[in-house]
């Protein structure tokens, strides 16, 4: 259970990072506001703080942890690019989400 909770919170983590970073191109709110759009890096460390204590209680080491949310991030990068500003899915970025989940899928199962 601390394993599915760690990641959850670390892809709410994401896609709100990404929401921050990146909502300047979609909104002119954020484009107009940095420093209010600045805050919500509080939220965002205090939910990968927690994804990372549950991750790495799971785990016991921290390397699994990293690979893990450096995977989620990348799939959740490229999700929301296709999915906010209708970025083409190109092979390129196939097979990176590709890699992101065999990355994934080798550090949840492979102990």
């Amino acid at each position: 259970m601390k394993l599915l909770y760690g990641m959850g919170l670390i892809t709410l983590a994401q896609v709100i990072s990404y929401l921050q970073l990146q909502g300047q191109g979609k909104w002119e709110f954020f484009k107009e506001n940095p420093l209010i759009i600045m805050f919500l890096g509080l939220p965002i460390g205090y939910l990968l703080i927690m994804s990372t204590m549950n991750i790495n209680g799971y785990f016991g080491t921290t390397w699994q942890g990293r690979l893990i949310g450096q995977g989620i991030g990348v799939i959740v990068f490229s999700l929301m690019s296709w999915f906010l500003f209708k970025e083409q899915m190109t092979i390129k970025t196939a097979i990176c989400i590709t890699l992101s989940l065999i990355i994934i899928l080798i550090n949840v199962y492979w102990n």
